[in-house]
């Protein structure tokens, strides 16, 4: 897990990963695996500064009209795959390199829609993030829209890869080949890896670097309101896009439509504390998992009779892995961080805790990884040719875009008692998350983003209580922070990251406020 705090959607991936069945466990079907996958987490703090006003765009730019076309198959970078088909359309929008210089280098932002397929009902367009930073909403949208057909009828679902993400001057570091060998030991430097990776991304795509911050993908968004040709921006954020969405309510809050939030980035906490949330947040869905297991699978629960033992045989596993590595199928092998990777993505949704279950029995029982190593490559975006899609990068690139802080090894491992605390499985590998822009070439804009946003319409917040990488918590804060009669909180008491089409009670109000206008009142509660 070598990001703690963010993480990208990975609905479609995940869905397409194969696990090996393992007999003792004959409840397991041995098919599918993890559905949504996203990002960060607690704490309170001061807001940071506002983000510099951008010049006024000249007319060619907010005057543009896309030339919709039947979609191209995604390119590698998006993630691969068979061109979507049907009533799907793709474009590419024109918008400023540099907000700063309007009138300077363009770059395409890659833009992907549906139209309303009841027009008679139509409201206008509806903009999704799926979360990350890092997701293609190109590739994403029409894999997830089955769950979104209700909104479709009455708006033109559009989605769009972010800049630096999939087809929108994708940040590139690392080959394919050598993400598959990984980072290696990083031995008595903890910083080593981080080098390598960092001198990777500066040297591929040093120029689009400086300019893939959270804020500059929000006037993209403006700017895809004036070109969609809608007066106010209707939009759902997913996870990250909760974050995007905030700050675009804070650039642009007169222009802020419907909008909804689901699964929600906490913008008062900077990095460590969204770190050590996020670690407690996984750590309550693993001891959660581990419950389900033993009530389950009684004798034959892979991770035992407790928390604590299952914590232990847990830990025995990875520091085994380190050394050597389980063989798989494929001929690759399954080390430590990859484990780990794919025992927190099996954590983001309920459904898929029996997969997470089948995973550590095979690993215990049988010495190979084939389930983790499918479930990791399908989080960390690695399709069946072996190729990778650019997520990781581009959630490297926004990240450091966003935050100013840069930890120092002695900080870091200062942190580590923290984090180990927080949860002993994930937290050690969380704390060296902290280093991940130590050595990035470009500065940060500030601790935490700001997301005030006075004058804005309402907006719905949800959170769920079992979410393991956006806490709940986060959800109330985000609410307070947009301000008074802007954030209207909805908690759903559930389990996985998300609510929308899980959750009978969140889906209706969430439905509701999109197609009716008519908003929940604060600080609702669904079960």
């Amino acid at each position: 897990m070598p990001h703690p705090v963010r993480r990208p959607a990975r609905t479609a991936a995940l869905a397409a990963a194969t696990l090996l069945a393992v007999p003792v466990l004959a409840a397991c079907d041995g098919g599918g695996a993890p559905a949504a996958l996203k990002s960060p987490a607690p704490a309170s703090a001061p807001a940071a500064p506002a983000p510099a006003p951008a010049a006024a765009l000249p007319a060619a730019l907010t005057g543009q009209k896309p030339g919709w076309a039947p979609c191209p198959a995604p390119s590698a970078a998006q993630g691969g795959g068979k061109a979507p088909g049907g009533a799907w359309e793709c474009a590419t929008m024109k918008a400023p390199l540099d907000y700063a210089k309007p009138d300077g280098e363009t770059l395409d932002v890659a833009l992907i829609r549906r139209k309303a397929t009841d027009p008679d009902k139509r409201l206008g367009s509806l903009v999704y993030n799926f979360g990350g930073p890092g997701a293609s909403g190109v590739r994403t949208l029409p894999h997830a829209a089955k769950d979104y057909e209700k909104l479709g009828a009455a708006y033109d679902l559009v989605s769009f890869d972010p800049r630096g993400v999939g087809a929108t001057s994708p940040v590139l570091c690392l080959d394919d080949k050598a993400l598959d060998e990984g980072p290696g030991p990083s031995g008595a430097d903890p910083l080593a890896p981080v080098r390598t990776y960092t001198e990777a991304c500066r040297k591929n795509s040093d120029k689009v670097l400086p300019h893939v911050s959270t804020a500059d993908t929000a006037r993209d968004m403006d700017l895809m309101r004036q070109v969609l040709g809608d007066p106010k921006l209707n939009y759902f954020g997913i996870s990250y896009g909760t974050q995007l969405g905030g700050v675009y309510a804070h650039l642009f809050p007169k222009n802020v439509g419907r909008t909804v939030f689901d699964a929600v980035v906490d913008p008062t906490s900077d990095e460590l504390q969204a770190g050590l949330g996020q670690a407690k947040g996984f750590q309550r869905a693993l001891e959660h998992a581990m419950e389900f297991c033993r009530d389950k699978y009684a004798a034959n629960c892979p991770t035992g009779g407790s928390d604590e033992e299952g914590d232990r045989r847990i830990a025995e596993l990875l520091k085994k892995l380190e050394t050597e590595p389980a063989a798989t199928r494929s001929g690759r092998k399954l080390g430590s961080e990859q484990a780990l990777t794919g025992i927190a993505a099996a954590l983001y949704d309920k459904e898929t805790w029996d997969y997470l279950v089948q995973s550590l029995a095979e690993l215990r029982l049988r010495g190979t990884g084939n389930n983790l190593l499918a479930i990791a490559d399908a989080y960390g975006g690695r399709g069946q040719d072996g190729r990778y899609d650019n997520t990781d990068a581009a959630h490297t690139a926004i990240g450091c875009a966003d935050t100013n802080r840069r930890y120092t090894v002695e900080e870091m491992r200062a942190q580590e008692p923290a984090f180990r605390a927080a949860s002993p499985v994930f937290g050690p590998s969380m704390a060296k998350g902290l280093l991940a822009c130590t050595e990035w070439p470009v500065r940060g804009t500030a601790d935490r983003p700001q997301v005030a946003a006075e004058g804005s319409a309402p907006i719905l917040v949800v959170g769920n209580t079992g979410d393991p990488a956006t806490p709940v918590e986060g959800a109330k804060r985000m609410a307070d922070a947009l301000g008074r009669g802007v954030g209207v909180n909805l908690t759903v008491k559930g389990e996985g990251h998300g609510v929308y089409g899980t959750n009978a009670c969140a889906t209706k109000a969430v439905d509701g406020f999109l197609l009716d206008g008519t908003a929940p009142a604060d600080g609702t509660n669904c079960s």
